[in-house]
């Protein structure tokens, strides 16, 4: 019987041991579970996709230049240029730039909240997210573009009319302390 009681004992603890082993949803997040994350959410994928809607603007911004100063620059220049760009953006390190994220992900999700967002990811409707969330962002930007320049516009006339006052203020100042070092 004593035999019996020491072995349920043993048992027990390590029992007990291996359960508190197990992480709990509010535990830190591991690199595993940043990994899992990444994974379902097809990063390196979404990766180069970003690198090519950077690269667009970057050539249209190229093109727009070379028209600009076509009778300066070499007729190849644009090609050149397209050329540099896309060589230095194939050249990128995606994979060491996503394994930076990691602390990242780590410092804001719990092991349980990467876990939960893996599940939903690696769903049919996760995936959908995932695959149709750039046109969704392209189209949003589109719409939103009008707005936000308009915006811009008015805040650098507000901004301008600011600085201006400003300055005015700054002269009026200056010429008082001049009119009182001058007594």
């Amino acid at each position: 019987m004593k035999r019996f009681l020491i072995l349920f004992t043993l048992l027990s603890a390590f029992s007990l041991h291996a359960l508190a082993q197990e992480a709990s949803p509010d535990a830190p997040a591991t690199k595993e579970d940043v990994q899992n994350y990444l994974d379902a959410m097809h990063s390196d994928e979404m990766m180069i996709q970003m690198m090519d809607a950077m690269a667009n603007p970057l050539h249209k911004m190229v093109h727009e230049q070379y028209l600009k100063d076509q009778d300066k620059l070499p007729p190849d220049f644009e090609q050149r240029m397209n050329k540099l760009m896309d060589d230095m953006l194939k050249g990128m390190p995606l994979k060491e730039i996503m394994q930076v994220t990691v602390p990242t992900y780590q410092k804001h999700f719990t092991k349980g909240e990467l876990q939960a967002l893996t599940q939903f990811y690696s769903t049919p409707t996760g995936q959908k997210i995932l695959k149709e969330m750039p046109a969704i962002m392209a189209e949003a930007m589109e719409a939103m573009t009008p707005i936000m320049i308009k915006n811009m516009e008015q805040m650098k006339t507000s901004l301008e009319q600011q600085v201006a006052e400003m300055l005015r203020e700054s002269r009026t100042q200056n010429s008082h302390k001049s009119d009182v070092t001058r007594d």
